[in-house]
Order: structure tokens, then sequence, then C-alpha cells
């Protein structure tokens, strides 16, 4: 399911509020420097050079970094919570016979192997015996139901131009690769043979003698698809993706695929009006779907079904899917452990269940309390910056405050909890169909909404992540229970460690209600213009900078075939600017704090000097070159050295703080560019 969600990071992760007492954590840990880099040429490995040699990559990692880093320690205290299940015998029904049961099956290797791929290939088969557009059509339906989004990706959620009611979705989806430069570019040629044979391996434990030739007939139909996928970067145009048609437009433009049966089968009723993303791009698929040989889109529909089963199936099957998307595409040398890889299972199918346990366990109220004080003082801060720009006009400004002023704040978790009780979980099925009976239980609840007013209580991280999010449709910032803990937020830091942590974590969300994408939206969470043309006008040439400066970047020179690879301004210019603005307010909201009272400096740091510190701290890292190349390609976040060296070099305060005159890290104050 695609929603708007613009977070701090893409590293969605479950970890510990009691990762260990805030009290034994340093605010600022000497340690993690290294001091023998000049902090005016290399800020980001000055103040992370010493974590990165204490915590050098292991083979499961393709990343590892200070998300990692509160994950490991998280994924032990789940565990316990779920092991305490397993105990208890819990009455069938419940959350606990749910989890557990989940949790028992991801573990149970001998009957997983003894299955091995024989409840998949069921679904298989039934595909295979498809004969016509309608009953493929169906199956497409029963796919995305259950596993997975081949062809195009449905499902119901906000109108942007009415953000109180939820309409039908429909947005470009189907790449086996993910994005569509790895069909297209030259230098990705290894990644497409890799693609081919992980699934001439999966096609060959179905039993199937052409597997092969199947397999290069998928990636040939999928390099067809890409050729007419829009770009990351077109992507992010609000407006230019969203494409309102009537349902008698979309199904008469669309009639290669037998709409009716496909809408019968998901059980989505009547409807008005459906929100196309990229209609272009679906003429091309649905003109695929009608003119290729249809041994080659059941052979499509069966790669789709084999990725999403892969992770619920015997050893021999993940294992040749590791091979390939771990192992080839990230850079990882060994797969998870069996535990780890299922206790992530029931946290995400049941995740307000288990996030429900986790605060009552690790998340004291009181965090709450500082943080909605935090929260409110960040408020105040952006509130001056907007009145502070020079480029913005009166009327435009009074609109940003308006915005402001009606953020929906969400901290820690949810008032009201998911209920869970009609999803039932039966060991005596597969692992895969209990996986796909979940897969169900949300689409059908999602689908339910159709129509519907949007529930604005409504959560779209769990508690028990490390993580946080800026939704435009409902003006909200959400920041969940473990965003609370070292070396975000701890208690027994100095004011400046935690503004320069969580402080910015609040204030780049809050940013993001006026980036790129954010500014589009108004105070109700409609898709409105509320900027005069000269402040639009003048908000573009000041972001184009900000592209500028990060699209000269190289992230990788030139290697044999491989051309150099340098950050794309333009994809990752959302975050960007939230993390400029984030900064940038926090440090604001951290001067306020001291009421005009400066602190003493502590450990021989300033007050904005620890701040800086702070910041990069929280975005120390360590990472494979496969992943790196992965991450520029498809993650909108910049790569951490990028979020602190790149960004710090436009703020006048940073320079201030360390008196940087010259170096990497100065820019001279004329090229200097300031969002918000």
């Amino acid at each position: 399911m695609k929603k708007i969600l613009l977070t701090i990071s893409t590293v969605a992760i479950m970890a510990s509020c009691n990762q260990k007492p805030a009290e034994t954590v340093p605010a600022i840990d000497r340690a993690n420097f290294d001091e023998t880099i000049a902090l005016n040429e290399d800020f980001y490995q000055y103040a992370t050079g010493g974590w990165q040699k204490a915590n050098p990559l292991t083979p499961e990692y393709s990343r590892y970094g200070v998300f990692e880093v509160l994950a490991k320690n998280n994924e032990l205290q789940i565990n316990d919570l779920f092991s305490a299940m397993l105990e208890s015998k819990a009455e069938v029904g419940t959350v606990e016979q749910k989890i557990a049961d989940l949790y028992t099956m991801g573990l149970d290797s001998v009957r997983l192997n003894n299955e091995g791929v024989a409840p998949v290939k069921r679904d298989v088969d039934q595909i295979m015996a498809l004969t016509n557009a309608q009953e493929l059509s169906i199956a497409v339906a029963r796919i995305h139901e259950a596993a997975g989004s081949p062809l195009f990706g449905l499902y119901v959620g906000a109108d942007l131009m009415n953000s109180k009611i939820n309409i039908l979705n429909i947005d470009q989806s189907g790449l086996g690769l993910g994005n569509r430069d790895y069909y297209l570019e030259k230098e990705n040629a290894a990644k497409r043979e890799g693609y081919v044979q992980w699934l001439t391996k999966a096609f060959t434990m179905l039993g199937w003698g052409d597997a092969a030739e199947k397999a290069q007939a998928v990636l040939a139909m999928e390099t067809k698809m890409a050729e007419a996928f829009r770009s990351n970067v077109e992507l992010r145009d609000v407006t230019a993706n969203y494409n309102p048609m009537t349902r008698e437009e979309f199904t008469k433009r669309y009639s290669a695929f037998d709409w009716a049966a496909y809408f019968s089968e998901m059980g989505i009723g009547s409807f008005d009006k459906i929100a196309v993303g990229q209609p272009e791009v679906l003429d091309r698929v649905f003109s695929l779907f009608e003119k290729e040989d249809i041994e080659t889109v059941k052979a499509y529909l069966v790669a789709s079904v084999m990725s999403s089963a892969a992770g619920y199936s015997g050893d021999e099957l993940y294992a040749a899917y590791f091979d390939f998307f771990g192992r080839q595409m990230s850079g990882q040398e060994e797969m998870r452990p069996r535990w780890k890889r299922a206790m992530a299972v029931p946290n995400r199918i049941l995740g307000e269940a288990v996030g429900e346990l986790y605060v009552k366990k690790y998340f004291p109220e009181s965090d709450k309390v500082r943080m909605q004080g935090i929260v409110k003082n960040l408020q105040t801060a952006l509130g001056q910056h907007i009145d502070a720009l020079e480029w913005m006009s009166a009327e435009t400004k009074a609109k940003a405050h308006e915005k402001l002023n009606t953020f929906t704040v969400k901290i820690g978790y949810p008032d009201k909890w998911k209920d869970y009780s009609s999803l039932r979980i039966d060991p005596k099925l597969s692992y895969w169909d209990n996986i796909k009976r979940a897969n169900i239980w949300y689409t059908e609840d999602n689908i339910a909404d159709l129509g519907k007013e949007v529930d604005r209580d409504e959560w779209h991280m769990t508690p028990q992540t490390v993580n946080a999010y800026y939704n435009p449709t409902t003006n909200e910032i959400c920041f969940p229970a473990a965003i609370l803990q070292p070396p975000f937020y701890n208690s027994a830091a100095d004011d400046a460690v935690n503004y320069g942590a969580i402080g910015v974590v609040i204030g780049h969300e809050m940013t993001h209600g006026f980036d790129d994408q954010g500014r589009q939206f108004d105070k109700e969470g409609n898709m409105s213009n509320w900027w005069t043309d000269e402040d639009a006008v003048a908000f573009k040439q000041r972001t184009d900078i900000l592209v500028d400066q990060f699209n000269k970047v190289l992230i990788m020179p030139a290697q044999g075939d491989q051309p150099a690879l340098y950050a794309n301004g333009e994809f990752s210019l959302g975050e960007n600017i939230a993390d400029q603005g984030g900064l940038r307010v926090s440090y604001t909201a951290m001067q306020n704090s001291f009421g005009g009272q400066h602190p003493e400096p502590v450990d021989g740091l300033t007050a904005e000097q620890r701040f800086y510190l702070s910041y990069a701290t929280i975005w120390a890292q360590t990472m494979r070159d496969e992943e790196v190349i992965r991450r520029t390609k498809t993650d909108e976040h910049s790569l951490g050295k990028n979020r602190v060296n790149v960004t710090l070099r436009n703020i006048d305060t940073f320079h201030k703080a360390f008196g940087i005159t010259d170096g990497a890290m100065f820019l001279p104050e004329q090229e200097r560019v300031i969002i918000w």
C-alpha cells in the first residue's frame, strides 16, 4: 500500500526504550570521534570515525549504524516477550496465541524444510492452469490480496483534493527488481543476470523444465514495463501523479483487463472516482497484459508470488532469494539468523498488538510529557523562522502559520489500538498460508475504508519503531515511543545534546510540511496552492541551489565498466530540505530554551558544538559498496555522511561554532542557501 509519508529515515526498526539506563549513556562520547581528522575537512568523519572503527560491519549487515544498534537490543527485548508467550499456552483467538503461533512457525525449520515449496506450488499451479484474460484478472486480484503487487498497485487512501474521504488509488508497480534503472542502465547488466538466475532457481524448484527460458521471458516483459515507468524524480511531482478518472473513463481506457472480475474478487463495490498515478505507464502495462504470450504473463505472476513467498518457505528457496536480493543487491554476506527473521513476522503482522505490550513495559508516560514540551518549543521556533523569511510575502506567511498551528501531534502510541480479533492464525495450516491469510485480512481492512471518512486517529508506524513521520493529507507529525532513547533522547544529557538529536528529528518532520512536496498541501491536508506566484518562484530558486549542491557530491568513483555515481539532489530534495530545516529550527529552539542564560561549556565543548556533534552522532554508520549504490538509486534520504557534511556547510551557526573559515567544510557565505 502506498502512502505519502515523509520520514526521518527509511529504516523502520523496532527498538527498546530500555537500551540501557539513560544515566549510563554519555551525552557526548569522545570515543566516537576520530581526532586525526580535521573537522573543517570532514566533520562527519571527525564526529563518527571512532564509532565506525568500533562498530565494523559483520556478515549479517549491508549497513550498520545507530539504528541497527538499537534494533539489535530490541530484538532481544521482543524475543523475551515472545518467548514468554510460547510458555503461557495462550487461549485460541487471543493476540498472544497469534503471536506465539506465528513465531513458532517461523522457527520450525524442520517443518519448513519438509514442506519446501509445496505450499506456494499450490498457488502456482492455479496460475499456470489459467487460459484467458478474465481468469488472469481474477488471479491478479488474488495475488494483490495476499502475495504482492504485480502489474500495478491498488489501494484505498485519502483523496489528495478532498483529504477527508478515502478513494481508490492506482500506481505503477510490479518490477521484480524494484527500480526501473536496474532494467535500463547498461552498468546493471550483472544485476539483471543475477535476477534471471534467481528466477531460474525458483522456477526449477517448481519442476519447470523450461525454467531458464521462462526467467528470460519474465525479464524481457518487465524490461518493457520499465521502459514506460516514471523515474524516482518524476514520482516526486505530486500534481503530475494525481490523475483522477471516473470509473467509466478508467475501465474504458484500460479495457484489456477485466475490471468487473477484478473488482468483484477484491470486494470493491461501487465508486465514482479513482486516482491514477501514472496513466501512460498503465497504458504500457495493460498493452503487455493483452499482447504478451499468456505463458509469459503467467510466469511473470508466478515470479511475483515466489519472491513474496521466499521468506516463508524452506531453506532452499530462501537461500536462492537471499543470494540475489541480499548478497548481490545489498552486499550482505550472511542471512539474518532464523530467530530474528521469525520474530519480525508477528511484529509486522500484529504490530500494534506487540506495540501495546511494548509500551506497557518499556515506555514511561513521563517521556510522553517531555516530548510534548519539546514539540511545542519546536513549533514556536519554526514560527519564528517563518516570520524571519525575507523572501516570503506576508500573505503566504499567514497561510504557513495557519498550517503550522493546526499540526496534529502524535506521540508514543495510539489512543485506540487496532482490533485483530477477526484475524485467524491457524498452526495446522502452512506458514505461507497463514501469511496469505494475514495479508488478505489487511487488504480487506483497507478496502473496507473505500468511500468512508479518513480515520485521522490511525497510526502508520508502530510504537516500537525507531522513526518518525509527517503525513501531508492529515497534516500530522508522529513520533513513536521507541524514538525516545539515546542517542535520540537522553534524559541525563544537557539540552544542547537533546536538541541536536531528538529536536532535529522533530524539526525535520515539521519542515516536511513545508518542503517541495509538503508545501503543496494546506492546513486541512488538501492539495492546494496557498502560495503567491512570486513566493513559489523564490522558493524554487533556493531549492534549485540545494539540488545542485547535492548533485555535485561524488558517491562512488568510476570503476571498470561502472561509471561514476553522484548523489541525486532532485530525488533527495524533500529530505535534504527537512534535514536543514530540522537543524536550524531545533538550534533556535535550543537557544530559546536557554532564556538568555548561556550555559557553561561541558567537557570543553560549548552548547553549540555539542548540538552539532550530537546531530552527527545519529547518522554514524558503515555500509557496503553494494548498499551505497542501491540506496543512492532507491532511497530518497541522502547517505548519512551527506546528511551531515553537505547540510551543515550551509548553516552559519555551524561555521561559527567551530570557527571554520577554510577547508572542505567551509562554504563561502554567498554560496550558502537557507530554505526555512
